[in-house]
């Protein structure tokens, strides 16, 4: 394939970005709608339930989370009220994205949201509720990840979430299921080689990262750096392609999906800016299914379910599936 020439437009560029744009078009019409099997009735409030009581827990380790379940107990067993309301509406509902190739993207063919972190979710539905079936996505952006869970608009969040102290502060997140670091996407360089672009390279630049992320918290704290915000990654890549950005920036994992949808881009070979283990995002006071959700992701790990998904998904753009990440617990109830 014929490398692309640095800003020049061809038909071939103009037919990716015009898939790109279409895409990016059509999500954002769907933003904040259930998809599956059948709609989802709006929710019955959307006020911000009451803080978990108690005294805050200080926040040394991001990635430290509940102790799981010392094992998987039988439905009918649970008190808990926020699994027991999961349970007896039939579902779980869980945030995820729609264009995060690899990730949770949907298929243009069957329309099914597909994906590593799709997978995940269905596992704690088939575990939960009998059936990796018995889930609804709500398809969301990184900026309102935290909302929708304050709100009680969904039960889970799955949508590549870097844990962090602050983040900790608003909402609960599991022990960590996947790790990353923050990378470039760049120009794929007329010669082939891959370039190893680091943000240093970029000042004067202009380099987009999605609102609402760490990621664009950590660019905008680079001097001489243009931050570019979008709504979402698929978001850069149309202002990429369209020359009002000169890079991207975000998770090695989500960059490369953007690579595979574009073969004009590649990621840098540079070593990754940050570390960014990812959680799955819960309520803040649903500590119990944290609890039971920690066991499904432990059983996940020890009985090679998440290396055969991370294969399924992943290892064609990033190798063969590493150790999964080692669970961090013993964070103390608020």
């Amino acid at each position: 394939m014929t490398p692309r020439p640095p800003r020049r437009t061809s038909s071939r560029r103009g037919l990716v970005t015009g898939l790109v744009v279409a895409t990016a078009l059509a999500l954002s019409g769907c933003t904040g709608v259930t998809y599956e099997e059948t709609a989802l009735p709006a929710p019955a409030t959307t006020s911000t339930p009451p803080a978990p009581t108690g005294t805050p827990v200080a926040c040394t380790n991001a990635t430290q989370s509940y102790d799981p379940l010392p094992s998987l107990p039988a439905s009918s067993s649970i008190t808990d009220g926020s699994v027991r309301a999961i349970l007896e509406r039939g579902h779980l509902t869980v945030g995820v994205s729609a264009d995060t190739y690899l990730f949770g993207a949907r298929d243009p063919f069957t329309n099914r949201i597909e994906g590593f972190d799709i997978d995940i979710a269905r596992a704690v539905a088939q575990s939960l509720l009998g059936s990796a079936s018995k889930v609804r996505f709500r398809v969301i952006t990184a900026a309102d990840r935290i909302e929708v869970l304050e709100k009680r608009e969904v039960d889970m969040v799955a949508r590549n979430m870097t844990m962090t102290c602050a983040r900790w502060e608003q909402i609960a997140f599991s022990s960590e299921y996947y790790h990353s670091g923050q990378k470039l996407l760049v120009a794929k360089d007329p010669s082939g080689a891959v370039p190893d672009t680091t943000i240093e390279d970029l000042k004067g630049k202009r380099v987009c990262a999605p609102r609402g992320t760490s990621t664009l918290e950590k660019l905008r704290s680079v001097t001489g750096v243009e931050a570019v915000p979008a709504a979402d990654h698929t978001g850069c890549l149309v202002l990429f392609q369209q020359g009002r950005a000169d890079a991207i920036t975000g998770d090695d994992t989500v960059l490369a999906g953007l690579a595979a949808q574009d073969p004009y881009t590649v990621v840098s070979s540079a070593p990754a800016i940050t570390d960014e283990p990812y959680g799955l995002g819960f309520n803040q006071a649903d500590v119990y299914l944290v609890r039971y959700v920690n066991r499904v992701l432990a059983d996940l790990k020890a009985d090679g379910r998440w290396k055969a998904t991370y294969n399924r998904w992943l290892a064609d753009t990033l190798g063969p599936a590493p150790a999964p990440p080692v669970g961090v617990h013993g964070r103390a109830r608020p």
